[in-house]
């Protein structure tokens, strides 16, 4: 009889052991699942913070490549009003060239010498890159429009500038890309939060573990991922703080 009862008191212990041990890891469980909520609820901000601020430097990058477009047109039309004007000074110079050289071979001094007044005066409106091509082409015979590189050297400012506004799209491009890719990882971190929200309300421990566990997993993924993509252009955590 006694040895009955002294079982039963070892069962009993045992069971209540067992019980109390499997409280103790549903405790731990609890504060597992909490500190995980937070931190990917604080992950999820710091993503969404972070595509929000890719999201301003794309609008600002798409404003900056119209405008400097806009510039480069503006300079390619003054461009092409300069090749319009030279043409037609380099057209004057011509003619007053051949009236002083028909003045030369009629004798004709004071024919000679208004035409080289004119042409003079001709000159004084070129630019220094255009007297170096009119020296050139009279010294050819050919047009001052064929010297090579001059006549792109019209066009060089302007298309400095509209290489500098595509280079400004293609950030603004991949501040988009940037942004989306930080909106995917805000899904994730969702995702996460999610599956630790409703982690509380399987019954069975084993189940609990799963779903925490493939919260967890996708938590990694998403912070690795979220390393992945670079920081906003010129980002400092110490500006917002204002700290200098």
């Amino acid at each position: 009889m006694k040895e009955k009862q002294s079982l039963e008191n070892g069962g009993s212990g045992e069971v209540f052991d067992s019980v109390k041990g499997h409280a103790r890891k549903e405790r731990v469980l609890d504060t597992v699942t909490a500190v995980l909520l937070g931190a990917a609820a604080l992950l999820m901000a710091w993503s969404t913070w972070m595509g929000s601020l890719h999201e301003g430097h794309e609008q600002i990058h798409f404003t900056e490549s119209n405008n400097t477009a806009a510039s480069a047109i503006a300079m390619y039309s003054d461009a092409t009003q300069m090749v319009v004007q030279d043409v037609s000074i380099w057209s004057s110079i011509q003619n007053y060239v051949f009236d002083a050289e028909a003045a030369v071979e009629e004798g004709d001094e004071l024919k000679l010498e208004i035409a080289q007044a004119k042409v003079d005066a001709l000159e004084k409106m070129c630019s220094p890159e255009l007297l170096a091509a009119i020296e050139w082409a009279l010294e050819t015979g050919k047009s001052p429009f064929e010297m090579e590189g001059y006549s792109d050297s019209y066009y060089e400012e302007a298309k400095a500038l509209a290489k500098e506004a595509q280079d400004i799209l293609a950030a603004g491009r991949q501040d988009n890309v940037n942004s989306d890719r930080f909106g995917l990882a805000t899904v994730m971190y969702s995702l996460v939060l999610f599956l630790l929200g409703i982690a509380g309300t399987f019954k069975r421990s084993q189940s609990r573990r799963m779903v925490v566990g493939t919260a967890v997993v996708l938590m990694v993924v998403a912070f690795v991922f979220m390393l992945s993509i670079p920081m906003p252009e010129g980002f400092s955590l110490f500006t917002y703080l204002g700290v200098s």
